[in-house]
C-alpha cells in the first residue's frame, strides 16, 4: 500500500467521519504538531481539527522525552478537541487514542497490542507515542490537544533503541500509505470518543482496550519512585488505571502519569 502523495487533499479525501479530522491542516515542517495545534485551537479551530506535518524539529513525548523522525517515514499529527468535561477526564483520552491507533493498525492486517498506558506495540516493540495536553479557563477545559507519532516506514533506528522501537515497515517488509492510516485512526477515534463521552470514562471501551492490552495477565514491574514492586496486570478500570495484583496478594490501581510499568523480562 504505497503512497501516491502525502498532503492535505489526499488525507481529507480518505477521511469519512462526522467531525474527527474533517478539517485538516498540513505543513512540510513545524517545530511540534502539538504546539501548532494549540495555536490553531487558540485561534478558534473547531473540535476535531487535525494538524499533520511531514517533519517536526522539536516533538515531545510523555515525561518530556524528545520525539524526532525522518522525513517521509512517520505519521506526525495532533488532534484538537473541545470537550465539555471536567479536567480529570483529559488523561483518559490518551488511552482512547491509543486504542484507536491500535485498531487502525489492525485494519492494515498487522497484529498489534497496547502497552499501558499509551504505547502501541508490534512484535513487543514500540511503534507509537502519544502526548495529551490541556488548556484551562478557570476550572473549565478550553481545549485538549492529542499529539501522535507513529513509526510507519522507518527503515532503521539508533542502536540504543533497536530493542524497544520498530516500524510497520520493519516488522512486515511492506511500506504503508500514511494517508490511509490517518483516515482509519480518525474513524476509530470518532467512534471511541463518542462512546467515551457517554459516560466520560472508559466504561464502554473496557473490553476493546483489554482485548489489545499486551500486559494483561502478565507479570509486570511497577517503577514507583517510592518503592518499585512486581505483580500481575489484570486490565484497566473505568478511569483508565492499570489493575495490578501485587506478589503479596494486595490489588492496587496504578494511575498513568505517576509511575511507569515494564514487563518483568522485557520492555513489554
Amino acid at each position: 500500500m504505497k503512497e501516491t502523495g502525502y498532503d492535505q487533499s489526499t488525507i481529507s479525501q480518505l477521511i469519512h467521519t462526522k467531525w474527527a479530522g474533517k478539517t485538516v491542516h498540513f505543513v512540510q515542517e513545524t517545530d511540534s504538531t502539538n504546539n501548532w495545534a494549540k495555536d490553531l485551537a487558540k485561534a478558534g479551530a473547531p473540535h476535531g481539527t487535525l494538524a499533520v506535518a511531514e517533519f517536526q524539529t522539536a516533538g515531545k513525548g510523555r515525561l518530556g522525552r524528545s520525539w524526532k523522525a525522518e522525513e517521509g517515514s512517520s505519521v506526525m499529527m495532533s488532534l484538537v478537541l473541545k470537550p465539555d468535561f471536567s479536567p480529570e477526564c483529559a488523561p483518559m483520552l490518551t488511552l482512547v487514542m491509543g486504542l484507536s491507533i491500535a485498531q487502525a493498525v489492525e485494519m492494515l492486517g498487522i497484529p498489534v497490542s497496547i502497552k499501558w498506558p499509551n504505547d502501541v506495540v508490534v512484535s513487543r516493540k514500540k511503534i507509537c507515542g502519544i502526548l495529551t495536553e490541556m488548556a484551562l479557563e478557570g476550572s473549565s477545559v478550553r481545549y485538549v490537544v492529542i499529539g501522535v507519532g507513529i513509526n510507519v516506514n522507518t527503515e532503521e533506528f539508533p542502536r540504543e533503541i533497536q530493542d524497544k522501537a520498530t516500524s510497520l515497515l520493519l516488522e512486515t517488509g511492506h511500506a504503508y500509505d500514511r494517508n490511509q492510516l490517518i483516515a482509519y485512526m480518525m474513524e476509530r477515534f470518532e467512534e471511541n470518543y463518542d462512546k467515551f463521552m457517554q459516560t466520560q470514562n472508559m466504561e464502554k471501551l473496557l473490553d476493546s482496550y483489554d482485548a489489545l492490552l499486551a500486559n494483561k495477565e502478565q507479570p509486570v514491574r511497577v517503577l514507583d519512585s517510592r518503592e518499585p514492586y512486581e505483580g500481575i496486570a489484570h486490565g484497566i478500570n473505568e478511569n483508565g488505571g492499570l489493575i495490578v495484583e501485587k506478589d503479596n496478594g494486595c490489588t492496587v490501581c496504578v494511575r498513568a502519569g505517576e509511575v511507569s510499568v515494564r514487563g518483568l523480562y522485557s520492555y513489554v
